[in-house]
């Protein structure tokens, strides 16, 4: 087992977990964002000293790798990738989406015949968006959905389905089938991701700190500011 400095910025929230053999010795969360550029730095000098403080040897560092908020992904990924470099240690890219899904495979009770859809909002009526098994085993690949009735009917005539995540509340009335169920409040957070990097840590599955890039699935696409005068 490992200590791992978990990172995760790909929505509005920021978070960074220190986890050792499988447990979370140390949390911080922010809730008001996004303020990754200010608070992610301030929860990374923190999550450090703890575990120099306590003389914990931090082994790589996990980071939430999108499909998500580009200037967010972008944030985490680099911060994480400085401390790689800095103390020599692997890193670690953990998916946005399978993340997603770990609270509600840990806190809620589903079929077993059940599949997971966890959702990114990407505006109006735009989600990224994939579906899971209850072994986190893709059954469909990460996609910009734009959803409407049809999109994911062949999964819910077949299996029930749960939605979360930020972008699924504003897309339940569309989906509107008696497989599709809705769970509320899930957000990615660092907290959950261990388990998810360790199994990374067991298969051996680093990544390229001089030349990992985070999965945008969409190109950035700059805005005009509009004129005020």
């Amino acid at each position: 087992m490992s200590c791992i400095i978990n990172i995760e910025t790909s929505t509005n929230v920021c978070s960074l977990t220190v986890s050792q053999d499988g447990a979370d010795i140390f949390t911080r969360e922010d809730h008001t964002g996004p303020n990754h550029a200010v608070k992610l730095g301030e929860f990374v000098d923190e999550g450090l000293s703890f575990a120099d403080s306590h003389a914990i040897p931090v082994d790589a560092v996990a980071v939430s790798c999108g499909p998500g908020s580009y200037t967010g992904l972008r944030i985490g990924v680099s911060m994480a990738k400085g401390i790689c470099y800095g103390r020599g240690i692997r890193l670690i890219a953990v998916p946005t989406l399978q993340l997603i899904a770990v609270p509600v495979l840990l806190h809620h009770e589903i079929e077993e015949d059940a599949l997971l859809c966890p959702m990114i909002d990407a505006r109006r009526m735009e989600v990224y968006a994939a579906i899971y098994d209850r072994r986190l085993q893709e059954v469909r690949g990460v996609q910009a959905d734009v959803v409407d009735g049809e999109t994911y009917k062949e999964y819910l005539d077949k299996h029930p389905v749960y939605f979360f995540g930020n972008g699924a509340e504003k897309c339940m009335e569309t989906i509107n089938h008696p497989n599709a169920h809705l769970i509320k409040g899930i957000e990615p957070l660092s907290k959950f991701m261990y388990p998810l990097a360790e199994k990374r840590i067991a298969e051996e599955k680093y990544e390229d700190v001089a030349y990992f890039v985070p999965f945008y699935l969409k190109d950035f696409v700059a805005k005009t500011p509009k004129k005020l005068l």
